[in-house]
């Protein structure tokens, strides 16, 4: 649970710098993301899903 608890908090502190460092930059890429068809959507998200999993395999493979 700890490990998760601290995977959570660096995701946020990832996706929070974007914002706070270039409120317009972010707000510009969501715009652009408004305009995306939903299956480019679902692919982006797919895609990151994967990358998650296979980061998540690689890092319990390498203990």
């Amino acid at each position: 649970m700890r490990i998760l608890m601290a995977a959570i908090a660096i995701a946020l502190v990832i996706e929070g710098l974007l914002p706070f460092l270039s409120p317009a930059v972010f707000r510009s890429g969501l715009r652009s993301m408004l305009e995306l068809d939903d299956r480019i959507l679902r692919i982006i998200g797919f895609v990151a899903i994967a990358l998650g999993v296979a980061l998540l395999y690689l890092s319990r493979s390498m203990e």
